[in-house]
């Protein structure tokens, strides 16, 4: 059991910090400010947890310095700290259910709109060589396409994209900020003795999730089911609600015939392979909290479908496509994501989200100066399906 959570450890920064992210925190000070910005939401029972700020910062700089000596200048380009592994970035649709009762028609669900969307597919260890065959968390970050509306973030206010980021297991380990820096502490030591001991910071309840979490195995990323894991926002301020969301494939799949000779890199071509021969399908479920008890500042109680159902709210198609560019897999390496790339009907909730905020902000800065790339957002215009590869 130890074992698999320390991998998990070294990945967990990996399934949690998820994805990349924004802007710069150069300082405990800008870390700080940066937190203090995120209004609390009480009605919607947000809470700050003790000195969340400074290890949102303390985070930050952690992963930064980790990223910097893994990658110095002759290693590189540098690598995304969490899900550096893509098994693919696809064209897909969003498009909303032409009817939703109104609590559910808010922020991006427009009833009948369609969106234009990118889906990254990826591996959570921050080990980009690992072997897909290996017990891992499985992410799925889905970029929308021509939103209009102001976003969340200052610096991208008027970006045309919203974000949602999900893993495919509904609950994450741990909550407390200051025991999420303790991991990341242990996780990141050059002590091996110390790294054992890291396991110990996420208490019982969170080791025996992580442990699930960093065996999970399956057999075709199109086949899996993602959940958000931690709450968010949905609505106006009239008609606000605590929800979660998943993405569900149309088609269930066994999800469980793993290859005897499956390669490296088998979960990428078992996506190729889908693709190639037609389309692949997912429901966007959301989950609108249903009893105080479902608290948006606790990360590792699952809100159980029987006391709180999931509801479709569109359908995402991912059209049969050749994704296996160089050119794309370049395009999509550069793309950032960040579950605060979002509207403000749909604000990340809770002390992980806050800390995420700040942690992507500073990774996402270093990744792209450091590779000399331009930060920007797509306009659905990249890659049209049929043109050419090379």
């Amino acid at each position: 059991m130890r074992k698999a959570i320390v991998v998990l450890v070294l990945v967990a920064v990996a399934a949690w910090i998820h994805l990349n992210s924004r802007v710069p925190v150069e300082s405990g000070e800008g870390a700080d400010r940066a937190t203090r910005e995120v209004e609390i939401d009480a009605q919607l029972g947000e809470s700050r947890w003790p000195g969340e700020a400074d290890a949102a910062d303390s985070i930050a700089s952690l992963i930064g310095g980790s990223l910097e000596k893994t990658y110095p200048p002759e290693k590189r380009p540098v690598r995304r700290d969490a899900h550096p592994k893509a098994h693919g970035c696809v064209r897909a649709s969003f498009a909303v259910n032409a009817e939703l009762p109104e609590n559910l028609a808010q922020g991006a669900f427009v009833p009948g709109k369609a969106y234009a969307a990118w889906i990254r597919f990826s591996n959570g260890a921050s080990d980009p060589a690992r072997d897909d065959a290996k017990g891992d968390a499985r992410g799925m970050a889905i970029k929308l396409m021509g939103v209009p509306g102001t976003k969340l973030l200052p610096e991208e206010r008027d970006a045309g994209t919203q974000d949602f980021i999900m893993i495919n297991h509904p609950v994450f380990f741990i909550d407390d900020p200051q025991q999420y820096l303790t991991l990341v502490k242990r996780g990141s030591s050059s002590n091996p003795v110390v790294r054992l001991t890291a396991p110990f910071a996420l208490g019982l309840e969170g080791a025996l999730i992580a442990r699930t979490v960093a065996s999970k195995k399956i057999e075709n990323p199109l086949y899996t089911r993602f959940w958000s894991m931690v709450p968010y926002r949905l609505g106006d301020d009239a008609h606000k609600q605590a929800i979660k969301f998943s993405a569900r494939p149309c088609v269930p799949h066994a999800n469980d015939r793993i290859p005897s000779d499956a390669g490296p890199n088998y979960l990428r071509e078992a996506m190729a392979k889908t693709l190639a021969a037609g389309e692949a399908c997912f429901d966007f479920l959301v989950q609108p909290r249903q009893s105080a008890a479902m608290k948006v500042e606790d990360s590792k109680t699952e809100w159980m479908e029987s006391a709180a159902p999931f509801i479709k709210v569109a359908t995402i198609t991912i059209p049969g496509q050749d994704f296996g560019s160089v050119a794309q897999d370049e395009f999509c390496e550069n793309l950032s994501f960040t579950p605060w790339h979002a509207l403000p009907e749909h604000r990340p909730l809770g002390g992980v989200n806050r800390v995420r905020r700040i942690v992507y902000e500073q990774v996402s800065m270093l990744r792209h100066a450091a590779n000399r790339v331009p930060r920007k957002e797509p306009t659905g215009e990249e890659f049209p399906l049929g043109a050419t590869r090379r």
